[in-house]
């Protein structure tokens, strides 16, 4: 078998799947379900319940704020408590919508049978109806970055789409959310595959699989042995190699240029493995994006697993449900280690990027306080998989020198890591590239703006 991977850069830290093997449990429905309006990149969602509404789950709560955006859809029954804001995991306050859960009722029209819907049986789905469909079911990226699917499905017109991307790396240390839902509804996921080729009207479909996953590997090779649209492309153990750029560059060898460049304009469209589950289930079975697959590990917890969630659900209720946080000193990420964000609060819900709740404890949770200068060793240049000057964006950013952070591409930083990981001088490297890279964006904006 031929493992492929991308050209540029990357780096191997040590696995940790400790969950790889666990199957998939229900959590249970909290008491209250928490809604930002907020889960997704581009203007949040506009509510469209008050305070003392009933909903069921399904029921549409909050409806897409602007081209780019993302309808919101209740995971639960019950009372709508408030429409107002709260203190997120940064601490910043943010709109969302509260609600107290009573029952479990669902909306009629959602199709909750076993059933597996193929695309022979529906003629009905052009491209046109695939895209309003996944428009209205709220769907969006689910490996984290969030971006509305819809848009991602209506690229410009300049763009000539000849495949899809099917992202199953998971490359993360830790996450096997996506592994345990590709073992579980891989049918689904096929069919899935299959409505985005038709949404782009494109022909070719790839699945890329990293080979620390041989189960899906061979699974996916089998269902799809018939199949000339599809392909199962194994590959290298390699982060970041989940990046849309590094992972288009590993299967079907383009390099997506510089920013404002996308994937469309190399002619192909990347999609998360939770996904096109999401808009199997969306299209075939008219359910809105209201739950997701999410792993709860780390090293010390005493029961991790993997959880079928509904979103809205506090990760404390789910840490909870593995025994509770270790005793000493914790880390709680949303996400991987790698480029999951810390949290402040384990109060914060569930979201349709959450793919991941990983708690590092101990030693693992501090950082090493042996911070030294930079000596030129070249080390994070040779892991950027963007071909960057890590070590310039970090020092410029850090002495406030925007122009030239801007002048090294700090805008092409994917923030993945991989610098800091290498770095033997203990730098906070991605600390400070993430603030240049912030200010440098609106920095550009302003420009354009004028």
């Amino acid at each position: 078998m031929i493992f492929k991977t991308f050209r540029i850069g990357g780096i191997h830290p040590e696995e940790n799947k400790i969950t790889a093997e666990m199957e998939t449990c229900v959590a249970e429905l909290p008491q209250q379900a928490f809604f930002p309006l907020s889960q997704h990149i581009g203007v949040p969602a506009v509510p469209v319940v008050k305070k003392g509404d009933k909903v069921k789950v399904g029921t549409k709560i909050a409806e897409a704020g602007g081209p780019v955006s993302a309808s919101i859809h209740s995971s639960v029954s019950g009372t709508v408590a408030k429409v107002g804001a709260i203190i997120d995991a940064t601490g910043y306050s943010k709109p969302v919508i509260i609600i107290n859960v009573e029952d479990d009722v669902w909306e009629e029209s959602i199709d909750r049978s076993d059933s597996l819907e193929t695309l022979e049986k529906h003629g009905e789905l052009t491209p046109e109806e695939i895209i309003r469909r996944i428009k209205d079911a709220g769907i969006t990226g689910m490996g984290g970055a969030g971006f509305p699917t819809h848009v991602k499905l209506n690229p410009p017109a300049s763009a000539k789409i000849d495949s899809v991307i099917i992202n199953a790396v998971e490359c993360e240390p830790y996450i096997t959310s996506d592994y345990m839902l590709m073992m579980e509804h891989a049918d689904e996921i096929l069919v899935g595959v299959k409505l985005l080729l038709r949404a782009v009207s494109a022909h070719n479909g790839y699945i890329g699989i990293e080979a620390n996953k041989p189960k899906a590997i061979k699974l996916f090779q089998e269902k799809t042995a018939e199949d000339k649209s599809i392909m199962v492309v194994p590959l290298k153990q390699k982060y970041p190699q989940g990046g849309e750029k590094q992972l288009i560059d590993a299967v079907i060898r383009r390099q997506v240029p510089d920013p404002p460049a996308i994937p469309a304009n190399v002619g192909t469209v990347v999609v998360n493995v939770g996904t096109a589950f999401a808009v199997y289930q969306a299209v075939m079975k008219n359910k809105p994006l209201f739950e997701r697959y999410t792993s709860v590990t780390g090293k010390k917890i005493g029961q991790p697993k993997n959880f079928l969630v509904r979103m809205g659900t506090p990760i404390s209720k789910l840490i909870d449900a593995c025994g509770g946080l270790p005793e000493g000193e914790n880390k709680v990420i949303a996400g991987g280690p790698m480029m999951g964000k810390a949290l402040m609060t384990t109060d914060v819900p569930v979201c349709k990027g959450t793919n991941s709740v990983t708690v590092l404890s101990g030693k693992e949770a501090g950082r090493n306080k042996n911070v030294g200068p930079c000596f030129r060793c070249a080390k994070c240049v040779g892991v950027c998989p963007m071909g960057l000057e890590p070590y310039v964006l970090a020092t410029s950013s850090a002495a406030h020198d925007w122009a030239k952070a801007e002048e090294h591409f700090i805008t092409s930083c994917i923030e993945c890591g991989s610098c800091q990981y290498t770095c033997p001088a203990n730098r906070p490297m991605l600390d400070n590239i993430r603030l240049g890279k912030s200010k440098v964006m609106a920095l550009i904006k302003a420009r354009k703006q004028k």
